[in-house]
């Protein structure tokens, strides 16, 4: 059957092409007076004229919604809104978890917890004493807030750790880089054993290595090894675009062994000190925050006449001042000294007591026939830069026989010692030997036996750069009355 449009098959018959019956055409009348509200007409055929429809009804109004009474949902409102995860950029970047690096870390960690577990369990207790500053120093930087735990595999967070490259300080700075940074590095003050100098320095030299390399993991290499090395080992890899951890592990093998491990290392550490307890380490018990008064000492003052004028404990204000390797403060500048908090004005006080001339331990060598500086410095223990920096007129090339060399010494030896400088000798009294335990110094081992600091160096065949560490044996001899 042929079709056409909708609505136009309204017979039951068969119907002429263009012809409308009587049934069919009242039908669509009907149709047409029912759709009239319904706008235009659908289904009448061209041609047709039906009659105009009435105006178009307004529309219905919305049913009207009755609302169902229910028992109110009630919301839980929490007391404290959840903290937002802050993600460390170096604990928490996507390559400190991959395959290889776990497997470093992972053997790291088992070193940590084993053979070294000693010294991981003091850095922990040393690590307090710092804990304060070191934080307070990476929130005022904006620093990743894991590098609190990077002097412990530097130095077991220990200021006069001195390694066998020349690396010193909780940091372990290189006496180039230190300078670079504006600390003082010289045969006086050494100021990366400094924490609170050397820290805020410490930071913005990783800050500035991170800035060159785009990477944390690189930058921490480029510390360890040195920027140069690992640049250019980047460059030999044709390493030119924006740098990543990955780039790390890929050029791992060209890395030397030390800064090899130098990155598991501290992310082991990291782990394990966030959760000691967690790994073995029950029980912590940290050391004490420094507390301390700053008290400006405007020319060279031995630590010892100052302990004794201002009643203190010379061996604590060694420990306030680590940077002070001979136990005077510098000649001819002005010096800040940590005293023990509460002590500042009565130090100050005592420190203006003290006439000028009796204010440093030292003595004079008078300069024989034939001898240079370099021999004056040996007799004493001390370097031809410690005497060069006492002695800053001296020329040693025009040194003259009877010419007067300012030789700096510790209290005992001004006491024992003649003005000529003569030292105790093996034999002038009884031999006792000393085990070194933790915080010990040369010199607060001299000043506790009551030696000179210089003989008790050449009794040992050591330099006041010397490292001593807990265990070590120390020979003493003792004066007879």
């Amino acid at each position: 059957m042929p079709s056409g449009p909708p609505g136009n098959d309204f017979r039951p018959g068969k119907r002429e092409p263009g012809r409308v019956t009587q049934p069919a055409l009242a039908v669509m009348t009907l149709m047409m007076v029912a759709l009239a509200g319904c706008g235009t007409l659908v289904g009448v055929p061209p041609g047709l004229d039906p009659s105009p429809s009435p105006e178009p009804s307004p529309p219905l109004p919305p049913p009207l919604l009755v609302p169902v009474e229910e028992d109110p949902v009630p919301i839980e409102i929490p007391e404290h809104l959840p903290v937002p995860i802050v993600l460390d950029p170096i604990l928490d970047s996507p390559w400190a978890r991959t395959p290889a690096m776990e497997a470093r870390v992972e053997a790291s960690m088992e070193s940590m917890r084993g053979r070294e577990a000693v010294l991981f369990r003091t850095s922990l207790a040393r690590m307090a004493r710092y804990q304060e500053m070191v934080e307070g120093e990476l929130r005022r930087g904006d620093f990743p807030a894991s590098l609190l735990y990077l002097p412990i595999v530097e130095s077991w967070y220990n200021p006069k750790a001195y390694s066998r490259a020349g690396a010193s300080g909780l940091w372990q700075f290189m006496p180039p880089t230190a300078r670079e940074m504006g600390l003082r590095v010289d045969s006086f003050v050494d100021e990366r054993r400094d924490p609170f100098r050397s820290t805020p320095q410490a930071l913005a030299y990783l800050g500035r290595l991170n800035d060159q390399f785009g990477s944390w993991f690189l930058a921490l290499a480029a510390y360890n090894a040195g920027p140069g090395r690992v640049d250019r080992i980047l460059r030999r890899r044709g390493q030119s675009s924006e740098g990543h951890d990955g780039l790390f592990l890929e050029i791992l093998s060209d890395l030397p062994r030390e800064t090899r491990d130098f990155v598991p290392r501290f992310l082991a550490a990291a782990r394990i000190a966030m959760d000691p307890a967690a790994f073995g380490f029950e029980d912590m018990v940290g050391e004490d925050p420094l507390r301390f008064d700053e008290v400006e000492v405007a020319d060279a003052v031995s630590l010892d006449v100052m302990a004794r004028a201002a009643a203190l404990d010379q061996a604590e204000l060694e420990e306030l001042n680590p940077q002070l390797l001979r136990g005077v403060t510098p000649f001819g500048a002005a010096t800040r000294l940590r005293v023990p908090e509460g002590a500042g004005e009565r130090f100050a006080e005592a420190i203006r007591s003290i006439p000028p001339e009796e204010r440093v331990s030292f003595l004079e060598h008078a300069v024989a026939r034939g001898e240079t500086l370099t021999h004056i410095a040996r007799r004493y223990g001390l370097t031809v830069g410690d005497l060069q920096a006492a002695n800053p007129s001296l020329q040693p090339r025009r040194m003259q026989i009877g010419q007067r060399v300012v030789v700096p010494r510790s209290p005992s030896a001004v006491a024992r010692g003649s003005q000529a400088g003569s030292s105790l000798l093996p034999g002038a009294g009884g031999l006792t030997v000393y085990s070194v335990r933790v915080g010990d110094t040369l010199s607060g081992i001299a000043a506790r036996h009551r030696v000179p600091v210089g003989d008790l160096l050449q009794w040992n065949g050591l330099s006041m750069d010397s490292v001593i560490r807990p265990g070590d044996e120390v020979k003493i001899y003792l004066v007879r009355n």
